[in-house]
């Protein structure tokens, strides 16, 4: 027992975060494979229940199974305590019951925070905990209620319209990608409010906490007549997440107009593409099948779902803030500018190192997933891409091929979906342990690039 003690001390903070997670999956595993969680008489293997488990606290939303056909009423409720645990972080819950318990938030619970949030610095940690935690509970809220109230009119009881609605509001908003209906927000096609509203929450769950903190901080300032100036995280997270809304809007638009899209009026064509191009932040759900879509527009879907998200949100991927440090980078780079600047401000070179590492990881780590699922698959090239894009960027949109994965493929699936909640770096920290750096130099020596 004092030797498991003190090999936990040892344990580093980025390894730490992988452990709670791992306890979140084993509960989940638990939770799930309770016999009030199933419906009666559903087989569910033990490969499936782990899957739904981990893709369930990587709010990912891939399943070998029909969740409508699988779970029952306590079983749909479990799930949705599972997406909250994976939706705003292990440590956002584990804070506020600390709290609740009047434990003292100490240095090592402190950076256990800043590296599931993805935070840089110490200060402010359990007040931005106590924020998230409000502001997502605020948000839910208000979407099972919008979303309640209005589908009485799809539904025969107003407790199968509430239970409809409290499942969706949470899904979005925690960017799960689980459905209750059987086919995604398929049966809301033309029903644009619907749609609305799921694109606002996923966007809310998606954008970034510390964005959606400064925005609540703003509108107070702005009461009191007092000025607020926006972080440069906020500022060029907001304008990434907007820029790749609208152009995954219009490459939708343009590679599916004369197909998918013909013969659909303007606002049908609009919507299909814009929510298709929300939906791949990280929420994975869709309005139609995506395997109606041609080869060129999974592509985009595939790119899309691995940037994914912004840092310190529900979502997963490379994250929005690295691939725009990646392109100024190249730009700069380009104009023959060693510094990188925006918004009046400059770009740390430590936090320019991380987007390299994180882009070259998840490009390695993605590829080498894909080149695996080749070997021992039967599906096409474009099919595995999807799967894998939509796994690491904890996505869940697919062209119906996860049921059809032999035990092995579900495994890679299962490990690439909890790489991409855990994050890039937690995940390459957990390999090593910090060192101290050292003393003395080598002498520099030039070498030959491109």
């Amino acid at each position: 027992m004092r030797s498991f003690k003190s090999r936990l001390r040892r344990l580093s903070s980025a390894q730490y975060i992988v452990l709670f997670y791992l306890v979140a999956v084993t509960i989940s595993f638990l939770l799930l494979s309770l016999p009030i969680a199933h419906k009666p008489g559903v087989e569910f293997a033990v490969i499936d229940i782990l899957f739904v488990a981990v893709s369930a606290v990587s709010v990912t939303g891939l399943t070998p199974v029909s969740t409508v056909d699988t779970f029952s009423v306590p079983g749909i409720f479990i799930l949705t305590f599972v997406f909250q645990i994976g939706g705003i972080g292990v440590m956002t819950l584990s804070t506020f019951i600390w709290l609740l318990m009047g434990k003292k938030i100490g240095l090592k619970e402190r950076q256990l925070i800043m590296i599931d949030q993805n935070q840089s610095s110490l200060s402010g940690l359990v007040n931005l905990m106590r924020h998230i935690l409000l502001i997502i509970l605020i948000i839910e809220l208000i979407g099972a209620v919008v979303l309640g109230v209005y589908f009485l009119q799809y539904y025969p009881s107003w407790q199968e319209a509430f239970l409809h609605g409290f499942f969706a509001s949470i899904s979005a908003t925690t960017n799960a990608g689980f459905d209750i209906t059987g086919s995604s927000l398929a049966p809301f096609a033309t029903d644009y409010f619907v749609q609305t509203v799921n694109i606002l929450l996923i966007t809310l769950g998606a954008i970034g906490f510390p964005v959606l903190i400064e925005v609540k901080q703003f509108f107070k300032n702005l009461k009191k007549k007092k000025r607020f100036r926006f972080s440069l995280f906020t500022k060029l997270t907001t304008v990434m997440y907007v820029g790749l809304l609208v152009a995954g809007t219009l490459f939708i638009w343009l590679l599916e107009h004369q197909h998918y899209l013909a013969g659909k009026s303007w606002h049908e064509s609009f919507f299909y593409a814009f929510f298709q191009s929300a939906t791949t932040r990280s929420a994975g759900l869709a309005t139609m099948n995506v395997n109606e879509f041609t080869a060129a527009t999974l592509l985009i879907l595939s790119i899309l779902m691995f940037i994914g998200a912004s840092p310190s949100s529900v979502g997963g991927g490379i994250r929005t803030t690295t691939f725009a440090l990646n392109i100024l980078f190249v730009f700069h780079f380009a104009r023959g500018r060693k510094h990188i600047r925006v918004f009046n401000r400059e770009i740390h070179e430590d936090d320019l190192a991380k987007s390299v590492v994180v882009s070259f990881m998840a490009i390695f780590i993605c590829a080498t997933a894909t080149l695996l699922l080749m070997v021992i698959e039967p599906f096409s090239l474009t099919e595995i891409v999807f799967e894998v894009c939509s796994a690491f960027g904890t996505n869940g949109l697919s062209t119906g091929i996860t049921p059809q994965l032999s035990t092995l493929g579900k495994l890679i699936i299962i490990v690439l979906m909890f790489i991409g909640r855990v994050g890039i770096l937690p995940f390459i920290f957990m390999l090593g342990r910090p060192r101290n750096q050292p003393k003395y130099h080598y002498p520099k020596e030039r070498i030959i690039i491109g």
